[in-house]
C-alpha cells in the first residue's frame, strides 16, 4: 500500500458518520496528492491544467468514487511530451488501487466530446481546475456552458430519454426495497441532471429540498461504501442494518423511510421540472429545434373550481381564494388539477401546507366528493399526490397515513413502499368504477385496504381496528363504514380461496358466499382484489391468477343468485385410451392463460409424485394439480408454467414419466443434483410447516404445506402423501416469492372417504419426515 493509500484507509477508517464536510475533506486530501503527481510528471512544462470532473469535480467524493481527471493541455504544447506527462500521471494513481476515469483533451477537443456526449457535457458542467493553468479550465467552462445553453433545446429531449430508460432499467428510488441510489429514478444522478436542465434556462427547477435530499442520499451512498468496502450504489436488504446503524439511524426500516423521502424529492422536482420543459414544447425548424410554448386549452387566469384558477399552465390559488378560511380548499384545487392533467405549483403546494385551516371532524361531504374525485382521475392524479406528500399533507388530514407513508414492504413480491401501492391499488380502481354500484366506496377501500401495515401485529387486524375511524373523519355513514371495514378485512379473501382451495368444491364457494352476503360487495370486492393484484407486482396479477379469481366470482354469484353451479367437466377416457393398457399418454393443451398438461398412465402407487417429478425435470412450474381414476387409468391434469423457453414436448414427457416410473431414471438424484447446482452444496431453509385445515372441504381433507421452494418439492411431498396410501383427488400449488404455498386435497385411497384425526396426523408427519431428509441431506 502506497503513502497515499495508506493515509486515505486511516481517514476513511475514522469512527465518523459520513457528512459533506468527510466528502469535502476526502477531496481535499485527493487534491493534495493529485497535486504532487502533477508538478511531479511535469504539467506545468506543457502548461496544461488538470480539471476535477463529475463528483469529484463537485467534491462529492465517496469512499468508493472513481477519480474522474481531464488533463486540459494547450495548442501550443510540445506535443511529444504530452504522453510522457500523462502517463508519469496516470500509472502512480493505478498503482495506489485507485479507480481512475482520465482523458487528455485540447479545449477544442473536450468542447466538440462535450456537443456529442451528453453525460461528457454534464460532467464538464461541474469542472473544477486542480492544479495547473486555470484559465485553461475557465475558458473552457464558460464555452462549454454557452453551447450547453445555446444548444438546451436540442440536448434536452436526448437527456429526457436517457432519464426514460434508466427508469425503466432502475425503477423509482422511492419505492424500491432495494434502490440504487443513483441510477434510480429519484437518485443522485437525477440531481445532476437537474442541474443541467436548470444551466439550459428554459424550465425552472424548484430547488425546495432539493439539496438537502442530494445530501441524504450521498451520505447513504457513503455508509454503503464503507460497510462493504466497494464502490455500490444498490442498498440491498442485507447491507441496510448495517448502514443505519453508521449513519445513527435506529432501523433499516427508518432508513428506507428517508431514503424514500429523499427519492420522492428529487424525483417530485424531476417529474415537474420535465412537465415545464414538455410545456415549452420542442419542434423543428429549418434544421434546427427552435422553442414553442405549447398552446393550452387553458389561457391564463381560467377558473377550474371556487379558488382555483391555471396560470402559466400550472394550477394556482385564484386572488379572491383565502386557504385559512376555507379548509376544502386543497382538495378541490388537487382534484381539479388531476381531473384536468395539469400540475400544481409548488409555492401554491407550500402555501396550501401552511396556511390551510384544518379540515373539520367529520368531513364536509364536499371535502370527501373531492378526495374521490382526485383519485377518480387514475394516473393523472399521481403528479398530483406526490406533491401534496412534498409536505404530507394527506398525513394531516388522515393521521393514520403517517405510519404507512413510505414504509418498506416486508414481501419480496411487492414492488412498492406501502403507501404508492395504496396510491397505485386506486389507481387501478378508477379504471374499474363502471364494474361496481358504488365507485366512491371501490376508491376508498381502495386507497385504505391495506392501511393496517407497518405495524408489529396482522396488518388485516389492524386494518380492521383503525378503518371504523377513518371512514368516520371522511364522513361516511355507519352503512358505508361497515362495507369499508368488510372490503379491508376481506381484501385478501378470494387470492386465497382462488389459488389455494379448490373451485369445484361446493364447500369453497359456500364459504365465499356466506362472507360476501351479496352481489354488490362481491363486486366491490373483485374489483379491489384485481386493482391490489396489480399494484403488487407480476408474481400476484398474472392472468392466470386473475382467471381463477374472475372464475370463482362467477361462482359465487351463481350461489347468491339460487343458481346452479356449472359442474367441473368429465374427463373423456376416450381421448387418452391410446394402444395397450401400458402406454402413457401425455396431451398438451397450450391456452393463454394457464396451459394444461393431461396424463393418462395405468392406476399405481406414486404415479402423482412420479408425474410432479418429470414436470419438475423440465423446468414447469406447477399451479394446479387435479387427478381421477377412469377404469384401470389414472388421469391427471396439471396447470404448468415454463420457467425457461418452451413448454417441452409431450413424447419426451411421456417417455421420461415412462422411465421414471421404471426405474430407469432415478428423478430424486436428478433433482437433487440441481438443487445443489442452485443453491451450492449446503442450504437451509426455514422449517416447513404442514396443516390440517378442518372443515374446508365437503369431500376431502385439506392438507396445506409451507415451505420454501426448491426443484422437486411437489414431488417430494406428492410421494410422502402417497407413501401413507392416501389419494390425492386435487392440489393448488401457489409460489409466492421464495416460498410455496400448497394445498392438497387427499381422500382414504380404499373408500375415498376424509381422513380420520389419526390418518391425517399419519399423512402430516410423513410430509413433514420427507421435507426434513431433504433439508439433512444437503
Amino acid at each position: 500500500m502506497g503513502e497515499f493509500a495508506l493515509r486515505r484507509s486511516e481517514f476513511l477508517s475514522q469512527k465518523i458518520k459520513p457528512s459533506a464536510q468527510r466528502r469535502r475533506e476526502l477531496a481535499e486530501l485527493t487534491d493534495e496528492w493529485i497535486c504532487a503527481l502533477a508538478k511531479s510528471a511535469g504539467v506545468d512544462q506543457i502548461k496544461g491544467a488538470l480539471v476535477a470532473v463529475g463528483g469529484y469535480g463537485r467534491t462529492e467524493l465517496s469512499p468508493g468514487s472513481d477519480i474522474d481527471l481531464l488533463l486540459l493541455v494547450p495548442t501550443t504544447a510540445d506535443q511529444k511530451l504530452i504522453p510522457t506527462v500523462a502517463d508519469k500521471l496516470w500509472y502512480p494513481i493505478w498503482d495506489e488501487g485507485m479507480k481512475l476515469d482520465h482523458s487528455v483533451r485540447t479545449i477544442a477537443e473536450a468542447r466538440s466530446m462535450a456537443a456529442n456526449d451528453l453525460k461528457v457535457a454534464l460532467g464538464l458542467l461541474d469542472a473544477r481546475t486542480v492544479y495547473g493553468d486555470a484559465t485553461l479550465c475557465d475558458r473552457l467552462l464558460a464555452q462549454v456552458r454557452a453551447d450547453w445553453r445555446a444548444l438546451g433545446e436540442q440536448r434536452l429531449p436526448g437527456l429526457r430519454e436517457y432519464v426514460q430508460d434508466r427508469t425503466t432499467r432502475n425503477g423509482e428510488l422511492p419505492h424500491l426495497l432495494e434502490p440504487d441510489l443513483k441510477e434510480s429514478f429519484g437518485g443522485l444522478r437525477d440531481v445532476s441532471i437537474l442541474a443541467g436542465v436548470a444551466a439550459t434556462g428554459i424550465a425552472k427547477v424548484d430547488q425546495t429540498g432539493l439539496s438537502e435530499a442530494n445530501e441524504f442520499l450521498l451520505d447513504v451512498r457513503d455508509a454503503l461504501h464503507l460497510v462493504t468496502k466497494r464502490s455500490t450504489d444498490r442498498l440491498t436488504l442485507q447491507e441496510q442494518p448495517a448502514v443505519a446503524e453508521l449513519l445513527g439511524i435506529d432501523s433499516d426500516d427508518t432508513l428506507l423511510r428517508m431514503v424514500s423521502s429523499a427519492g420522492r424529492t428529487i424525483s417530485y422536482i424531476s417529474d415537474l421540472t420535465w412537465h415545464r420543459v414538455k410545456q415549452q414544447g420542442l419542434r423543428p425548424r429549418k434544421g434546427i429545434l427552435r422553442r414553442k410554448v405549447i398552446a393550452s386549452e387553458f389561457s391564463d387566469n381560467t377558473p377550474l373550481a371556487p379558488g382555483v384558477m391555471v396560470q402559466d399552465g400550472e394550477v394556482v390559488l385564484a386572488p379572491n381564494a383565502n386557504p385559512s378560511a376555507d379548509p376544502v380548499l386543497l382538495l378541490r384545487l388537487a382534484a381539479s388539477a388531476a381531473q384536468n392533467g395539469l400540475r400544481i405549483n409548488p409555492e401554491t403546494v407550500q402555501v396550501l401546507a401552511t396556511q390551510s385551516a384544518p379540515m373539520p371532524n367529520p368531513w364536509p361531504r364536499e371535502a370527501r366528493e373531492a378526495l374521490v374525485s382526485l383519485l377518480g382521475a387514475g394516473r393523472l392524479a399521481l403528479p398530483v399526490w406526490e406533491s401534496l406528500d412534498q409536505y404530507e399533507i394527506f398525513s394531516h388530514l388522515v393521521p393514520q397515513w403517517s405510519v404507512v407513508r413510505s414504509a418498506p414492504q416486508h414481501n419480496p413480491l411487492h414492488i412498492f413502499t406501502v403507501d404508492r401501492h395504496l396510491v397505485e391499488t386506486a389507481i387501478n380502481a378508477s379504471t374499474m368504477t363502471r364494474r361496481v354500484a358504488r365507485p366512491d366506496l371501490l376508491l376508498i377501500g381502495a386507497l385504505f385496504h391495506d392501511i393496517g401495515k407497518a405495524h408489529d401485529r396482522d396488518h388485516t387486524e389492524v386494518g380492521v381496528e383503525i378503518m371504523p375511524d377513518i371512514a368516520a373523519r371522511l364522513g361516511f355513514d355507519d352503512a358505508d363504514t361497515d362495507v369499508l371495514v368488510k372490503m379491508v378485512q376481506h381484501h385478501l379473501l378470494l387470492p386465497d380461496v382462488a389459488t389455494k382451495r379448490d373451485p369445484d368444491d361446493r364447500a369453497t364457494i359456500d364459504y365465499v358466499a356466506q362472507l360476501v352476503h351479496d352481489h354488490e360487495f362481491l363486486e366491490l370486492l373483485h374489483a379491489l382484489t384485481e386493482a391490489d393484484s396489480r399494484a403488487t407486482g407480476p408474481a400476484v396479477s398474472s392472468e392466470w391468477r386473475l382467471s381463477l379469481i374472475a372464475d370463482l366470482v362467477n361462482r359465487v354469484h351463481a350461489v347468491l343468485s339460487g343458481d346452479e353451479i356449472p359442474p367441473p367437466p368429465e374427463l373423456d377416457p376416450k381421448r387418452l385410451e391410446v394402444g395397450a393398457d401400458g402406454d402413457i399418454e401425455v396431451v398438451l393443451d397450450p391456452v393463454s392463460t394457464l396451459p394444461t398438461i393431461t396424463i393418462s398412465a395405468p392406476d399405481q402407487t406414486g404415479l402423482l409424485a412420479a408425474c410432479a417429478g418429470v414436470l419438475a425435470l423440465h423446468q414447469l412450474s406447477v399451479r394446479t394439480a387435479t387427478t381421477q381414476t377412469v377404469g384401470e387409468r389414472a388421469v391427471s391434469v396439471w396447470g404448468v408454467t415454463a420457467r425457461f423457453g418452451d413448454l417441452p414436448d409431450t413424447q419426451i414427457l411421456a417417455r421420461d414419466l415412462a422411465a421414471i416410473l421404471s426405474g430407469e431414471l432415478d428423478v430424486a438424484a436428478r433433482l437433487a443434483r440441481r438443487r445443489v447446482d442452485m443453491f451450492g452444496a449446503r442450504f437451509s431453509y426455514p422449517d416447513p410447516q404442514v396443516l390440517i385445515l378442518e372443515d374446508v372441504s365437503a369431500r376431502a381433507t385439506v392438507i396445506e404445506v409451507r415451505a420454501h421452494d426448491f426443484p422437486g418439492l411437489l414431488r417430494v411431498v406428492s410421494r410422502a402423501i402417497s407413501d401413507v396410501n392416501v389419494d390425492i383427488i386435487a392440489a393448488r400449488v401457489a409460489t409466492l416469492g421464495s416460498e410455496a404455498v400448497d394445498i392438497f386435497y387427499v381422500t382414504e385411497k380404499s373408500s375415498g372417504a376424509h381422513l380420520s384425526a389419526k390418518r391425517a396426523a399419519e399423512v402430516q408427519q410423513s410430509i413433514l419426515s420427507a421435507l426434513s431428509a431433504i433439508l439433512q441431506s444437503n
